[in-house]
């Protein structure tokens, strides 16, 4: 799957949560707590910044003689707090051999750490189609909201999670090839809504002879419209002998369109390129 990056990005999630904790106790130091340093754990979710050395030391010499004027945000975990806003100030107070630093203990149930929190269960780069589907049916689930408003927060479009959530309806085996990488959700989402066995034929046809996107689409529209026809490419493929089955087996896995029928084998080639490529390859066969 390729990696992605969802939502409007967790630095811009971290300032607008800073922001508003700040307008709502700036005049409020009651919020404002003293703890140590060392009970301070990163944000695992948040995004990895450089800092610059010589601007650490400035920052960390104004916090030494003038103390810190604006607090890190924190929530707590466990024994301790995790960082969600401040990590410049924190590191300048370390750097600067302060041992407890001011911070806001933020309230996890606020909105905008619920968005935060929200956010921070998809931005995984590593989640596949699947996983993802999941993901967005299980916060729709926990938040009690609806695809319109998880598409609000996470800033992606109805009709795509939607159709991702849609995938977690199609047969065990092919969520597992799609999770895989060996079925792309542009395939899958064609044949969302079919029957377990037409989903099975397709998708074995979608394997057996690399078919495009394009030429999925039609092969549905060819089912709906005329599904005897297709049963009957099936069964031709299905009587014929065993070997010319494995030789089209084995000519798809090298890319190219290879059709099984009772006593014959048809293999599409594209250009004379294609014929040279594939008479080289069956010589080490």
């Amino acid at each position: 799957m390729a990696k992605q990056a969802l939502g409007r990005g967790l630095s811009a999630i971290f300032e607008d949560v800073e922001e508003a904790y700040k307008q709502e106790f700036q005049h409020d130091n009651s919020r404002v707590q003293e703890i140590e340093v060392d009970k301070i754990t990163p944000n695992p979710y948040q995004p990895r910044f450089v800092f610059k050395e010589d601007a650490l030391k400035d920052l960390a010499a104004s916090i030494k003689k003038h103390g810190l004027l604006q607090p890190i945000l924190v929530i707590k975990k466990d024994d301790g707090f995790m960082l969600l806003a401040g990590e410049r100030r924190l590191r300048a107070s370390q750097m600067a051999g302060f041992t407890t630093i001011k911070a806001i203990v933020a309230d996890y149930e606020s909105d905008k750490l619920r968005e935060l929190a929200l956010i921070e269960n998809i931005q995984r780069e590593d989640l596949n189609p699947i996983e993802l589907g999941r993901a967005y049916q299980e916060l729709i689930d926990e938040y009690n909201i609806t695809q319109d408003g998880l598409s609000d927060i996470i800033h992606k479009s109805r009709t795509q999670i939607t159709n991702t959530i849609r995938l977690l309806s199609l047969c065990e085996k092919t969520k597992q090839l799609i999770a895989d990488g060996k079925l792309s959700q542009g395939h899958a989402k064609i044949i969302v809504g079919l029957s377990p066995a037409d989903e099975e034929m397709i998708v074995n046809t979608i394997l057996g002879q690399r078919l495009s996107v394009r030429e999925t689409e039609n092969l549905v529209k060819q089912l709906k419209s005329n599904p005897s026809s297709l049963k009957k490419r099936k069964q031709d493929t299905a009587q014929a002998h065993p070997s010319l089955q494995a030789v089209q087996e084995k000519i798809a896995s090298i890319g190219l369109k290879a059709k099984a029928a009772k006593d014959s084998l048809t293999i599409n080639f594209k250009n004379t390129q294609e014929i040279e490529n594939f008479l080289a390859r069956i010589a080490t066969w």
